[in-house]
């Protein structure tokens, strides 16, 4: 973590009304359990399940509804596509936890968010057939952002990296994946025992970055079937996403706890898909809210 020192305007950008740059929320409005997704209309089925609806706050592809479910204050948060976007979002959320706007300096006391991202997901084992709700035990990214931070290694698994790294015959001219555990604790209070524990790949893209060929050859066109095959612990590789392993790595750098569940919504080995995934994922969400809020 930083030192206990002022940040610059250039480093932490505040706005003019006291909001944080890109989500622009306002520190007193953020709440200690968050939901956040990738897609800004997603926010609003989330949030017809809260009891109280008590601000809205839109600011291009993140968009932020709070109010309150079973008596405790919670919030969805639209991230948009991809790391990138998770690198902002964790960022300016643990900025407005643990930053006082009016000093600019880091507080003295650390306060604690519980985050848990929903997403939808494309598996790679059989043995996860859609609409499954799949947790990342363990999210594995191919983004490198994690690698620009210091730390990185405390949090990362550096045995499962190198074994996968062997195994995939890894490029050296792509990022060096990350490894990072999701936080435990919500893991057992969100997932309980009829969610799938598995290890999850964060991609850099959804074409080229997860093997889709459309008219560009890939760099690496067996890379998939060798991660398909790939074994660590007893757990295989068991779906496709593009933001949790930078959602789960910027949370343990910074102190939070964070998760994945992905609804599965096609399986890239048996080609099905669900075309009524939406059902699935508005299950899903129901349930992480009650359990979040209980």
């Amino acid at each position: 973590m930083a030192d206990r020192k002022p940040i610059p305007d250039s480093e932490l950008i505040i706005n003019s009304d006291g909001s944080v740059f890109h989500i622009h929320l306002l520190p007193e409005q953020l709440t200690d359990n968050i939901i956040v997704c990738g897609d800004p209309g997603r926010v609003d089925m989330i949030a017809t399940m809260f009891d109280t609806r008590d601000f809205e706050v839109s600011s291009r592809e993140f968009h932020t509804i709070g109010g309150t479910k079973n008596g405790k204050p919670i919030m969805a948060l639209s991230h948009g596509i991809g790391p990138d976007n998770i690198d902002i979002v964790m960022t300016e959320l643990d900025a407005l936890a643990n930053v006082d706007f009016k000093t600019r300096l880091p507080k003295e006391e650390h306060r604690t968010l519980n985050i848990v991202r929903i997403g939808t997901s494309g598996g790679l084992q059989p043995y996860v057939p859609v609409g499954t709700p799949v947790i990342a035990g363990k999210a594995i990214g191919f983004d490198g952002v994690l690698n620009f931070y210091a730390g990185r290694n405390l949090v990362a698994d550096l045995e499962f990296e190198r074994a996968f790294c062997e195994h995939v015959k890894w490029n050296p001219l792509f990022a060096k994946p990350y490894v990072v555990d999701a936080n435990p604790e919500l893991v057992a209070k969100v997932g309980r025992d009829d969610m799938v524990r598995g290890y999850t790949i964060s991609a850099v893209g959804f074409y080229g970055p997860q093997g889709r060929e459309v008219r560009l050859p890939l760099a690496e066109p067996e890379l998939n079937h060798r991660i398909e095959s790939f074994e660590f612990n007893g757990g295989h590789i068991t779906n496709y996403e593009m933001e949790s392993a930078a959602l789960q790595g910027l949370a343990a750098l910074l102190g939070h706890r964070a998760m994945t569940v992905c609804s599965i919504i096609a399986n890239r080995v048996a080609t099905s898909a669900n075309p009524n995934y939406k059902t699935a994922v508005r299950d899903l969400i129901e349930t992480v809210i009650t359990r979040m809020t209980e």
